[in-house]
């Protein structure tokens, strides 16, 4: 159970404050509710140059880092589809630097031609060297777009393409800074041994005084739902072929959402899991097959991604696939096993909330999708999952015609 204390300042930002006494680390943890779904289709991977840019120095605060480290602290951030989030550990001591720092960010960047410059050939450098010169990196490239035709999750977080990035003009940066991050479209959480009162003290003093600007209000378009089969084959020079299949699923919020996370866990999570047992050990099929959820606010992706073995064709590889699908549709999944996949994520969740900076991260994400005590329910939608809604599940996402199939063949394997 973790329990807080949340508030609200009048220019709309949400401040959420976790006691926590075993550490003398605080973890402040700031999330925009911003990601790549809310960029114009000419004009992607802005949320995540953004990211880098709120980096390259603020109105009254040249070098962040720089101020950061003397504190005795770490930041880092990250870019999804859906969200932008910056993260601090700093000593409890020295926590008035993070609200210092960030304040002055959220206010008003320095907006440098130096700074854009310098972050638009960092991205260009990361989409280069991460999605087109790395092995199996355009992956997303390829996957989303077939996947996605109308909502933008059709591209990754990096952008569709480099020329995007290349042509961002200061005043668009500007525009995209004034509509995006406002204190309305912002969540602070504070984890650490520190009173509710100093935490609502120093956010009064930094954040207070910044502007209410206008909340934008986000109206994306629906994706129809997938009535067709779609593949796309493609040739690359890599080491060995891979496969990827994807269903569209639940969001994150939906009544289904945590019955679909279980079947990836069922099929391709860990040694135990089915894909692994009969395909990888004992039939030496694939050298690796995994399944997971994409875990997005908006209706998703159940993924599935292996390397068959060199013996193995991309054809047979996904018939091989299916067969377990299959048997997880068509037959009822023993009380021991469903028992034995909650039981790991009871341990995986337990572990990961003992950490500060998850407390403070999960608490953020779950005011953003509607409250900040869903944190402490996340377990019980585990615990009433029974063997008929397995079942049910997967027999109405794992379907052919809701399948987006990738096959990545090697010319090295050729």
């Amino acid at each position: 159970m973790i329990n807080f204390e949340k508030i609200q300042l009048s220019n709309g930002l949400k401040v959420i404050h976790h006691k926590d006494v075993s550490s003398p680390v605080a973890a402040f943890n700031l999330l925009y509710d911003v990601g790549a779904r809310d960029e114009e289709p000419g004009r992607t991977g802005f949320a995540h140059l953004f990211e880098h840019l709120m980096f390259g120095g603020s109105a009254n605060i040249p070098d962040f880092d720089l101020h950061l480290q003397k504190a005795g602290g770490h930041n880092n951030a990250f870019t999804s589809n859906d969200i932008t989030n910056y993260y601090m550990t700093l000593p409890v001591s020295n926590l008035e630097t993070a609200f210092w720092l960030e304040s002055d960010r959220m206010n008003l960047l320095a907006f440098s031609e130096k700074s854009l410059e310098v972050q638009r050939s960092v991205v260009i450098e990361e989409f280069k060297q991460r999605y087109l010169n790395q092995p199996y990196g355009d992956v997303w490239l390829l996957l989303r777009p077939l996947c996605y035709k109308t909502h933008p999750y059709q591209w990754a977080t990096i952008g569709k393409e480099i020329k995007h990035i290349e042509d961002a003009t200061m005043e668009e940066v500007k525009s995209f800074f004034f509509k995006h991050y406002t204190p309305s479209n912002a969540i602070l959480a504070v984890s650490g041994n520190i009173e509710m009162n100093d935490v609502q003290s120093l956010a009064d003093k930094w954040f207070g005084p910044i502007e209410k600007r206008k909340k934008y209000i986000r109206n994306l378009p629906e994706e129809s739902i997938q009535t067709k089969k779609r593949e796309l084959w493609v040739e690359r020079n890599v080491p060995s072929d891979m496969i990827f299949i994807a269903f569209h699923m639940d969001q994150r919020t939906g009544s289904d959402y945590q019955v679909t996370d279980l079947i990836s866990d069922l099929l391709g999570r860990g040694k135990s899991s089915r894909f692994y047992k009969n395909l990888i050990k004992d039939q030496s099929k694939f050298i690796e097959l995994n399944a997971y959820v994409m875990g997005s606010v908006d209706n998703g992706l159940f993924v599935i991604s292996g390397k068959p073995n060199k013996d193995t064709s991309l054809k047979e590889a996904y018939n091989l696939i299916w067969k377990e699908i299959d048997n997880v549709k068509k037959n009822t999944i023993e009380k021991r096993e469903l028992q034995k996949l909650k039981n790991k994520i009871y341990s995986t969740t337990t572990f990961q909330e003992m950490s500060l900076l998850n407390k403070s991260m999960g608490l953020c994400f779950n005011e953003l999708l509607g409250d900040a005590n869903e944190i402490n329910n996340e377990i019980n939608k585990y615990k009433i999952i029974d063997q008929v809604s397995v079942n049910e599940v997967a027999r109405s996402i794992l379907k052919e015609e809701n399948c987006n199939v990738l096959y990545y063949k090697s010319t090295q394997h050729a």
